[in-house]
């Protein structure tokens, strides 16, 4: 049968890899959305490519051009926050969920409250708005799928278990080009550093987050929610060749785990034909080529970003929320050549520290705590580039 797919951040590393998996069987999908930020031009050759019926851009002020781009294909064209909302919430069986950052919030809790069949890859809005999210699934009978590599691994690392017999999640990082690093290094580490990944090709920010090691702590709060597992009982593990995705420990101990090749298109290809699979035309897996697995613990010295995950997450309320936001806006001042790559994690604690108690109890909490979230971490950038 063929299902109906929206694309929410067609341009991006997930987005082009959906793409390019739909092109390897377009008999199993027929195209309805794309959406992109900015990327006009990428955006109309996919739309063009994948006769979509509808190519949101979130600029209004490009939308000239992307209607130009799309003359005479049929395909409809509309910009601005409303329309990245209608192509989330629209006649797709699947939206591939792939907004970077917060962007994504309002569009993913439209594709959850239209009871979609939604692939996670926006771990920003679970991070920001988890137990809202969770419960609006619940509530509207929409299906979240994993697509991160490690929250994927987890999720086929279940498949045919029972969850109450399982003990205890391992997500694992390749520890990022800092690996081996010194504070001392880290401080005077560059955006081209930072940004150079060992083993995924990806965007700049999540790749500024892989090096902080960040990522794997929105990734553990993303668990905890997904997995409705206690941040106790999830435990991340250094494993550099980024090969074992993850690991699921059960209460009779056994450890089941999943390896594959360093390719999304393997996480992505299993949401998009779950509960099948299909062809990914990723690498296969040589382990005799590999040889051999390392694995160490994280130093939260070094890397205080796990520490700080967790402590956000202790906090409950909006913490994650301001975490995530504070992460964003520091990340940006790093790659603008404002800050040092060490002083990213100093100004989402002090924002952690600083946030509000209470509940959120919508959605519009989440966008008004993000945005203070934000505007005090651009304020003490401007005080130290003053």
């Amino acid at each position: 049968m063929t299902r109906k797919i929206s694309i929410l951040g067609a341009t991006g590393s997930i987005g082009t890899s959906t793409l390019d998996l739909i092109k390897r069987s377009p008999e199993r999908f027929q195209v309805e959305a794309l959406t992109a930020a900015s990327n006009v031009e990428a955006l109309a050759d996919a739309a063009r490519r994948t006769e979509a019926r509808l190519a949101v851009i979130a600029d209004p002020g490009r939308l000239a051009e992307l209607e130009q781009r799309l003359a005479g294909t049929g395909c409809r064209a509309l910009a601005g926050p409303e329309a990245l909302v209608e192509a989330a919430a629209g006649d797709a069986d699947f939206v591939m969920a792939a907004i970077v950052g917060c962007a994504g919030l309002l569009p993913v809790m439209a594709a959850i409250e239209a009871g979609k069949t939604i692939g996670m890859a926006n771990k920003e809005s679970l991070v920001s708005a988890g137990a809202l999210m969770m419960d609006a699934a619940a509530r509207h009978g929409a299906t979240l799928l994993p697509v991160d590599s490690e929250h994927n691994a987890i999720f086929q690392c279940l498949a045919g278990n029972r969850r109450e017999d399982v003990s205890r999640l391992i997500l694992t990082a390749s520890g990022g080009p800092f690996r081996t690093a010194t504070v001392e290094q880290m401080q005077v580490a560059t955006p081209a550093q930072a940004i150079a990944h060992p083993n995924w090709s990806m965007g700049a920010k999540i790749s500024v987050d892989s090096a902080t090691l960040m990522n794997k702590g929105l990734e553990l709060i993303e668990a905890h929610h997904l997995f409705a597992m206690p941040a106790d009982r999830i435990d991340i593990l250094i494993h550099p060749q980024s090969v074992i995705h993850s690991f699921v420990e059960f209460i009779d101990g056994s450890l089941l785990a999943q390896l594959g090749s360093p390719d999304m298109r393997i996480p992505i290809s299993y949401a998009l034909a779950w509960p099948e699979r299909m062809a990914s035309a990723a690498d296969r897996l040589d382990i005799a080529d590999i040889a051999r697995f390392d694995f160490d613990r994280p130093d939260e010295e070094r890397f205080p970003a796990l520490r700080i995950v967790r402590e956000a997450l202790g906090r409950g309320g909006g913490a994650p929320a301001v975490l995530n936001a504070a992460n964003e806006a520091a990340v940006a001042a790093f790659l603008a050549g404002y800050i040092r790559f060490t002083d990213i994690a100093e100004m989402v604690e002090d924002a952690v520290a600083e946030t509000p108690s209470g509940l959120l109890t919508s959605i519009d909490d989440v966008i008004a705590l993000d945005r203070q979230a934000r505007s005090g971490v651009e304020s003490r950038v401007e005080e130290r580039c003053s």
